[in-house]
């Protein structure tokens, strides 16, 4: 039951390719938008289109795999965790951000010719 207090699920498109960072000790990181998209009739019964965009992190394999098989554009889910950081800016000021880490992710969308079934998978 302890998994269901902190769970993400999103699917949506990616705002960009996946940043990428190699740090020390070998780990890889990966940064990257995530756009979901929620409809919804207002008042006047017109259709509203609602986007909200997502910070997105992958460590390790799925880092390297995002960074691998998907693009701007691309639609993936990801299943993970909310995490809230804060960070100081330039200019000295203190910055909060809410990111996704991902725990798994299912590649979606027409297949590439060099994408192997088994990315289809979570990972």
């Amino acid at each position: 039951m302890n998994t269901l207090r902190n769970k993400v699920q999103l699917i949506g498109r990616l705002g960009s390719k996946v940043e990428i960072k190699n740090l020390e000790g070998g780990k890889t990181l990966g940064k990257v938008s995530l756009a979901t998209n929620e409809y919804y009739k207002n008042q006047k019964g017109e259709r509203v289109e609602e986007t909200t965009w997502h910070n997105i992190i992958a460590w390790g394999k799925q880092a390297e795999l995002l960074d691998k098989y998907s693009d701007k554009g691309s639609e993936i889910a990801i299943e993970g965790k909310l995490s809230n950081r804060s960070y100081e800016d330039k200019e000295g000021n203190k910055r909060y951000i809410s990111e996704v880490i991902v725990q798994s992710i299912l590649l979606m969308g027409e297949r590439k010719a060099n994408v192997p079934e088994e990315a289809d998978l979570p990972f």
